[in-house]
Parts: C-alpha cells; sequence; structure tokens
C-alpha cells in the first residue's frame, strides 16, 4: 500500500499575524453594519506597543478605528502589561485613503454592463484580476482535510482552556501542528502533534507538557488515531514567555494557508482579511469552496479541486476547472460545464447568495475560514446537490 505523511499547521488568535487579520476583518465589518456597500482595503501591522491601520477604503459612514481596534485586541487577551502587549495603552496610528477612481470604474460598472448587457448580475465587475481555489474532500464530516481540521481543533481548544481559566498560566500565542499518515490516500493515524503555546513564566516546562496533552491532544484528537509511535512535541524550545506582537510583529493576510486548507489544495496566492466582497480574492474563494464541497457532498468526487480566473472590471470568469484527483468518472470539462449551469459565479450573484455584505467576517479571521459549519456561513452549505446531480443525470 503506498504511504506518505502531510502536515498542516494552525495558529491561535494571539498570533501577531491572527491579531492583524482579525482587526482588519472587525473594522471591515463595523463599515459594514451602517454602510453594507463599503469598498474596504483595510490591512493592519503590529508590533511592540503599536499597532497601525492602513488601507484604501470608501464608505458613507463613520467608524471610530482606534475603538475597534482596541476593543479586538482586549478581547484576544492582550489586556495587561503581564500579556506582553496591552490594547488599552498601545499606540494605534491610521493612514487610510479613498479607494482608487480606476478600480471603482470597473468595479461599479463591469465591462460587460459598459457593453450593454442588461442583467442585474452583471452589474459588479470583478475587484482584481487572480485565481482563486476551493478545495473538498471526504476526509472529516465538514469535508476538510483532517489535518488542517484537528490543527483548528488544536488552536482553538489552547483559547478555550486559557479563556475559561482551566489554565490561567497561558498566554494567547499559539501554534498547533498536525502530521498525518496516509496509506492508499487514506488516513490511518496522527504521526506528529505539535504544540507551541504562550505562558507565563512562573509555570514549568513539565506542567505544560502535562497539561497540553491531558486539556488540549486528548481531548480533541481522537483515540483511535493515536499509537504508541505518535510523537507530540510540547513548546519544544522549552520555553515560550515572549510572545504576541512584541515576539514578532504581525501583518494582515500573512496566514493564507491556515486561512485555507492547510496546503492540502492549491492557493491563488491572496489574502481574505479586510477586503470587502466586490474583491474576488474573498468571495470567489468563498464560492470556489462553496462548488467543491457540492461537489464531494453529491457523491460525484471523494476530492475536488474547483479554480477560477477573472478580469479585472469583467463580471463573468474568464475560466473554471474543476480537478477530481482520479476520484470521479466524470470528465473536467463535463464537471466544469455543470459548475457554470449550477451556479453563478458572476461578483454580485456571489455577494447576494452567499450574504457577503453583512458584518460576518471578524469571526472567521481565526481558526481558518472554510469548514466553519458552526458558524453558518452559506459557502458551507450542500443546497446545490440536487441540481448538480440533475444537471449530471445522477
Amino acid at each position: 500500500m503506498a504511504k506518505y505523511f502531510f502536515t498542516s499547521e494552525s495558529v491561535t488568535e494571539g498570533h501577531p499575524d491572527k491579531v492583524c487579520d482579525q482587526v482588519s476583518d472587525a473594522i471591515l465589518d463595523a463599515m459594514l453594519e451602517k454602510d453594507p456597500q463599503s469598498h474596504v482595503a483595510c490591512e493592519v501591522t503590529a508590533t511592540t506597543g503599536m499597532i497601525h491601520v492602513m488601507g484604501e477604503i470608501s464608505t458613507e459612514c463613520y467608524v471610530d478605528i482606534p475603538a475597534v481596534v482596541r476593543d479586538v485586541v482586549c478581547g484576544i487577551g492582550y489586556n495587561n502589561p503581564d500579556a506582553g502587549f496591552n490594547g488599552n495603552t498601545c499606540a494605534v496610528l491610521t493612514s487610510i485613503d479613498m479607494q482608487s477612481p480606476d478600480i471603482a470604474m470597473g468595479v461599479n460598472e463591469s465591462y460587460e454592463v459598459k457593453n450593454g448587457a442588461t442583467d442585474e448580475n452583471d452589474q459588479i465587475g470583478a475587484g482584481d484580476q487572480g485565481m482563486m481555489f476551493g478545495y473538498a474532500c471526504d476526509e472529516t464530516p465538514e469535508l476538510m482535510p483532517l489535518a488542517i481540521s484537528l490543527a483548528h481543533k488544536l488552536a482553538k481548544q489552547l483559547a478555550k482552556v486559557r479563556k475559561d481559566g482551566t489554565l490561567p498560566y497561558l498566554r494567547p500565542d499559539g501554534k498547533t501542528q498536525v502530521t498525518i499518515e496516509y496509506e492508499d490516500d487514506k488516513p490511518v493515524r496522527v504521526d506528529t502533534v505539535v504544540v507551541s503555546t504562550q505562558h507565563n513564566e512562573s509555570v514549568s516546562l513539565m506542567q505544560i507538557r502535562e497539561d497540553m496533552v491531558k486539556y488540549v491532544i486528548q481531548p480533541i484528537i481522537p483515540a483511535d488515531m493515536l499509537d504508541a509511535k505518535t510523537r507530540c512535541f510540547i513548546n519544544p524550545t522549552g520555553r515560550f514567555v515572549i510572545g504576541g506582537p512584541v515576539g514578532d510583529s504581525g501583518l494582515t493576510g500573512r496566514k493564507i494557508i491556515v486561512d485555507t486548507y492547510g496546503g492540502y489544495g492549491r492557493h491563488g496566492g491572496g489574502a481574505f482579511s479586510g477586503k470587502d466582497p466586490t474583491k474576488v480574492d474573498r468571495s470567489a474563494a468563498y464560492a470556489a469552496r462553496y462548488v467543491a464541497k457540492n461537489l464531494v457532498a453529491a457523491g460525484v468526487a471523494k476530492k475536488c479541486e474547483v479554480q477560477l480566473a477573472y478580469a479585472i472590471g469583467v463580471a463573468h470568469p474568464v475560466s473554471i476547472m474543476v480537478e477530481t484527483f482520479g476520484t470521479s468518472s466524470f470528465d473536467k470539462d463535463v464537471l466544469a460545464d455543470a459548475v457554470s449551469k449550477v451556479f453563478d459565479l458572476r461578483p454580485t450573484a456571489i455577494i447576494r447568495d452567499l450574504g457577503l455584505r453583512a458584518p460576518i467576517y471578524r469571526q472567521l479571521a481565526a481558526y481558518g475560514h472554510m469548514g466553519r459549519e458552526e458558524l453558518g456561513v452559506a459557502w458551507e452549505k450542500t443546497d446545490k446537490v440536487d441540481e448538480l446531480k440533475k444537471v449530471l443525470g445522477l
């Protein structure tokens, strides 16, 4: 039997890059809540004692950006000097300009409309060129790869036991990593678990390692996936007191693989956080996940990767590709044709069908944008299964 290993990582909400992602999306949410037509491209950097918000924003509303920043940072747990970074006292700088009119002219009125199209779904042009990927597989109930699913759950568990007081010595920064062993393309066991967690100075390394196994790893990793050969590396450097923006600078959009499929599926390169849904980097990536998940849920394939590509200012995607890695009886062109018949992948339709003008983004900015069924986001629904089966003759 063919055997291989695959590894994915996640990070906690206190990781400096994730702090920036959450601030960017909280600002986006605040603007969409007051003005759903806001055009937002908001990026954040964080370093010792300072957060800098920058970008291009066009909106009809006012948002107190420093107040949003402080609310997010304090809510994560950086709310006192002991945590190393304090949202109550850190400096907050803002450098905001309006969206470029050269971009706006293509977004607000698409190439199709300029050439006489009257369909309301042709109204908005893609906010940029580029390619976006969506992925789904049958390894987990939420149709996500197992390694990234477990890594996210471990990271969320780290935050849970910190916030509920189970392990009060923990601090917000942390990372997790899971290596899965595959045989004949099926996950059979967890080979390695890595947990690195920020902590206060008073706790011993031995105590941290015992607690991580008891309160984080064992409650999350299925017992039948662990065996005597499974390796656990917990704070392998031996110390992790300095963390967050003090230990490492943070930047919006630097965890794109954590945000998607843990490297198991391809990535077009565009980040999500801080971008309103006219930016297809975000909205089309959600749409591609929606398509891929419905194809797997319909039994069309065990694995499915969907690529969409756009030209700036043009509503219709310039290409649709479906790859099933030899797990489907249908040819790629047949599946791509079925997708084009069942899903409207123009930005106006994506935004409407997936409810992307709503303030839903801050909750997605940590622990992944895909597979988040617990949040009720529309791209995780499998409501197109029957239509796909009908078109494909199943």
